[in-house]
């Protein structure tokens, strides 16, 4: 994939992490999002991959990743990147998420912090404050969020109906340009979705219980990423009336936040861009 390396590594409990590798230098970890794979770095990571090793997993239950039962909470995915990255003979690394990767990335930086160097987050707001903004009028860009909560197996049957339809739709309705995600990426993405329903609506059931838990006690207890964070996403707050950058403050003492142009899938639309925000994060200095 994208001429990395392809492997299969194990990570806990028996699963197994589809991962793509490159390069060598300090270690930085690309985490894809929703409705895609690992896929979506195709551009970024081989430039990256320069002047770092670059790994780029599947998440576990996406992709060419195992997708066991049970639990999806970001807590436990970020482990499974941890032992992924030690499994590879690394002691820290840098992430960067897109999506629900993005919210992996936090999590991993919030309960690994002697593991993670740096932290970015492509276009999602800390998840408690999504879903104290994503309601009434503003719930209908994020409907979604509100089927794949519901208990099994109502929104697993729903999407399992139509899921070229489904995941389709974000993968149309999120992009400013049409031509990012080329027909044959696309359709990667439609097949890896349409072979995964079960495990992606439990990775989105989680973050409307589990992962809110998680966040709750956190704040409550002050936690907070200690790491050099960016921040990376569309103008949310304009379209939705908030301040973006505020509701992340409380969450990372080292923060810069950057609103760009780009579509949701930014990585595919303006890679050149989210290669150079990348760069800028690991050049500031990490613990």
């Amino acid at each position: 994939m994208f001429d990395f390396s392809n492997h299969r590594l194990p990570v806990a409990d028996g699963v197994e992490l589809a991962v793509s590798i490159g390069g060598s230098g300090t270690p930085v970890v690309l985490l894809h999002g929703f409705p895609q794979t690992r896929l979506m770095w195709r551009h970024v990571a081989p430039e990256l991959a320069r002047d770092h090793t670059v790994i780029c997993p599947d998440l576990r239950g996406y992709g060419d990743s195992d997708k066991p039962s049970g639990d999806y909470s970001k807590r436990v995915m970020a482990a499974d990147i941890v032992a992924l990255v030690a499994a590879l003979g690394f002691d820290r690394f840098a992430v960067a998420g897109h999506d629900r990767g993005a919210h992996v990335a936090i999590r991993a930086g919030l309960d690994h912090p002697a593991k993670v160097t740096h932290v970015a987050s492509l276009d999602v707001l800390p998840m408690l404050d999504s879903w104290d903004i994503l309601h009434g009028l503003n719930a209908s860009v994020a409907f979604h969020l509100y089927l794949m909560a519901q208990p099994a197996p109502l929104p697993e049957r729903m999407i399992a109906g139509a899921p070229d339809d489904f995941f389709g739709h974000f993968l149309d309705a999120w992009t400013n340009d049409p031509n990012a995600i080329p027909a044959d990426v696309r359709a990667q993405y439609l097949k890896a979705s349409r072979t995964a329903i079960p495990s992606i609506v439990a990775d989105y059931r989680a973050s409307a219980g589990i992962d809110l838990d998680h966040d709750r006690a956190d704040r409550d207890a002050g936690r907070r990423l200690t790491m050099p964070v960016t921040v990376i996403q569309q103008d949310w707050g304009t379209a939705l009336g908030f301040d973006a950058a505020a509701l992340w403050k409380p969450w990372a003492a080292d923060l810069e936040h950057r609103t760009v142009n780009a579509g949701h899938f930014m990585a595919e639309e303006d890679p050149a861009l989210i290669t150079s925000e990348l760069r800028r994060l690991l050049s500031r200095g990490g613990r």
